[in-house]
C-alpha cells in the first residue's frame, strides 16, 4: 500500500519509472492514443489499461471490494424525509401544536425560523404505506421508488453538523464544511485509478433548467490532489464537454502532432523541474484527445431500445433532464467510470412544500427507480453503489404559516433519510430510527463521515489509510472521524 505523498520522493520515482517505461518501448502516450483512434485497439487498449491501473495510488485494495463504482443521485436543497420516508403519525395528531421544548432541547435554528412566534408541528398531508416484503414506509409521492423498496437500504438516522446549504453540501461531497478539500470522486480516482482509459474516472452531470441552491465546481474539484482527479462536467447539447472539440480547420492528425510536440516540451520541463503536476497536465491533454471519440459515443442514446427509454420516462428523450442523466449514468457505469455524480436542484421547500415536493418527486421518482432496475437486469447493481439523498433533512414544524393544505419546512441537520442500493449494501432494510416527533435520532445514529467510511469500505478501501500529505498533514476523506456501519453491509 502506498502512503501517497504525491509531492515526495516516492511519487517522483513513480513518475520517472512510468516515463522510462514508455520511452523504453518507443510507444509514448501520443502514439497509444493515435493507435487507438485509428483502429489498433487491441494493443493500445491493453497498454492504456495497464497505464490506468498503475496510476492508482494504492498498489491494491485494502480489502476485497464488493463494489467497483458509485452513482450518487444528489438531491440538492434537502428533501423532506417527513413527507417521503419517515412516517410520523404523531405529527398529524398534534398538527398545529407547538414543538415541545423537551423535544427541541434548545437546539439551534436557522435565521429563517428563529424569530417565529411559534413553531407549529406540521404533519404530512401525503399518505404513507408499507412497501414490498420489507415493509419500508414510502409515501405516495414516490410510487416508482415504492416499487423497488426491497432493493433499497434506507438509512433513516443520518445527521450532520451543517445547518446551511453550502457547508452541508460541501461536507457530503468532500468530508469538510470548508471548501478546498478533494471531492469523494477525486479520492476514489486517486486511490483506485480508472477502469476506462478513454473516459474520466469522475464525471458530473447537473439537471438542466434547475433552480435552487447554487452548485459550485469546487464540489467536484480535486482540491490538493493532482488535477487529473478532478470531476469532469458533462453537459447536454452539442458540446458535452467544453473546449473538447477541435477548432474549425484542425484535423485529428494535426491535433495529434501538436500534442506530441507539446508532450516533448513538457518532458524537458519535467526533467528540469521534477514537478509531478507537469505530467498530470500532459495526462489531461491525452485524456481530452481520447474523449473526442469516447464522449460522443457514450452520449448518443439512439441505440437504446424504446422499452428502456419508456422505463426511465418521457424525459429520458430530452437531453440534460434528470431522467436522461440517469440513463447516461447507467451507460457510464457500463463503461467503467469510477464515480458518477448527478445533481438535481429544487428541493429547498421553505414554503409551498406540497406543490414543490410533488413537482420534484415527479421529475425524479421514475428515473431513479428505473436506474436501479436497469442496473439490476444487466448484472451491474451487484458491483455498483447507488445513493439517493440531499445534504440534510427538513423540520417537523412549519416555517411560516401552516394551513390545511400548505406549509413549509426549514433546514434540519439533526436527522434525515437517504437510501442506498447495490454494491453489497443490504437490500430491503431500514436502519436507524428517529423519535416519534421526527426531530432527533433515537437509535443507531449515522454521521456523514460514517456513511463515507462505509462507502469506501465497500470499494475495498480502509478510510483511515487512504491519505494525502498536504501542508505537513495527512488528510483523508473522513478527516479525523468516521466508522464503518457494518449492520448495513454484507
Amino acid at each position: 500500500m502506498a502512503t501517497n505523498d504525491m509531492s515526495g520522493c516516492g511519487s517522483f520515482n513513480f513518475e520517472m519509472n512510468r516515463r522510462d517505461f514508455f520511452s523504453r518501448f518507443g510507444y509514448g502516450l501520443g502514439g497509444m492514443a493515435l493507435a487507438h483512434l485509428l483502429g489498433d485497439s487491441v494493443s493500445a487498449s491493453s497498454v492504456l489499461s495497464d497505464m490506468a491501473a498503475s496510476g492508482a495510488a494504492l498498489d491494491a485494495p485494502h480489502f476485497e471490494p464488493k463494489a467497483k463504482r458509485v452513482i450518487y443521485l444528489f438531491q440538492s436543497g434537502g428533501p423532506s424525509q417527513l413527507d417521503l420516508f419517515d412516517y410520523k403519525p404523531l405529527l398529524n395528531e398534534m398538527n398545529g401544536q407547538d414543538l415541545p421544548d423537551s423535544v427541541r432541547m434548545g437546539q439551534r435554528l436557522t435565521g429563517m425560523s428563529a424569530n417565529q412566534a411559534s413553531l407549529p408541528l406540521a404533519g404530512s398531508i401525503f399518505d404513507f404505506k408499507r412497501r414490498g416484503k420489507s415493509g419500508a414506509w414510502v409515501s405516495d409521492l414516490l410510487p416508482y421508488t415504492a416499487g423497488i423498496a426491497d432493493d433499497l437500504c434506507f438509512v433513516k438516522s443520518l445527521y450532520t453538523e451543517a445547518i446551511n446549504h453550502d457547508p452541508a453540501m460541501t461536507f457530503f461531497q468532500t468530508g469538510a464544511q470548508q471548501p478546498g478539500r478533494p471531492a469523494m470522486g477525486s479520492w476514489l480516482s486517486y486511490g483506485l485509478g480508472s477502469e476506462n482509459a478513454n473516459l474520466p474516472s469522475f464525471i458530473v452531470m447537473i439537471s438542466k433548467n434547475g433552480s435552487g441552491q447554487p452548485l459550485y465546481s469546487r464540489l467536484w474539484g480535486n482540491g490538493f490532489l493532482p488535477s487529473s482527479h478532478q470531476g469532469v462536467q458533462f453537459r447536454a447539447g452539442k458540446d458535452p464537454v467544453l473546449y473538447l472539440g477541435n477548432p474549425p480547420g484542425i484535423s485529428m492528425s494535426s491535433r495529434r502532432e501538436v500534442m506530441d510536440h507539446l508532450a516533448r516540451l513538457h518532458e524537458q520541463q519535467y526533467q528540469d523541474l521534477g514537478d509531478p503536476a507537469i505530467n498530470s497536465r500532459v495526462a489531461q491533454y491525452e485524456m481530452a484527445f481520447r474523449m473526442q471519440t469516447s464522449v460522443p459515443e457514450v452520449m448518443d442514446t439512439s441505440d437504446e431500445p424504446e422499452a428502456i427509454l419508456d422505463m426511465y420516462g418521457e424525459d429520458a428523450r430530452n437531453p440534460g433532464t434528470y431522467a436522461a442523466n440517469c440513463l447516461l449514468a447507467r451507460r457510464l457505469a457500463e463503461r467503467g467510470v469510477r464515480f458518477i455524480q448527478l445533481y438535481h436542484q429544487g428541493w429547498d421547500h421553505h414554503g409551498g412544500l406540497p406543490n414543490g415536493i410533488r413537482s420534484q418527486s415527479k421529475k425524479t421518482d421514475q428515473a431513479s427507480a428505473a436506474l436501479i432496475k436497469d442496473l439490476k437486469q444487466r448484472g451491474l447493481l451487484d458491483d455498483t453503489i447507488v445513493i439517493w439523498g440531499g445534504e440534510f433533512g427538513r423540520t417537523n414544524y412549519s416555517q411560516g404559516a401552516l394551513t390545511e393544505d400548505n406549509y413549509g419546512r426549514d433546514h434540519h441537520p439533526r436527522c434525515f433519510t437517504q437510501w442506498i442500493a447495490g454494491g453489497g449494501f443490504k437490500p430491503g432494510i431500514s436502519y436507524g430510527e428517529t423519535d416519534e416527533f421526527g426531530y432527533n435520532v433515537a437509535r443507531n445514529p449515522v454521521h456523514v463521515h460514517d456513511l463515507q467510511a462505509t462507502l469506501l469500505q465497500q470499494l475495498g478501501i480502509d478510510h483511515k489509510r487512504l491519505t494525502f500529505k498536504h501542508q505537513g498533514r495527512r488528510y483523508r476523506l473522513t478527516d479525523v472521524g468516521g466508522h464503518v456501519v457494518n449492520e448495513i453491509i454484507s
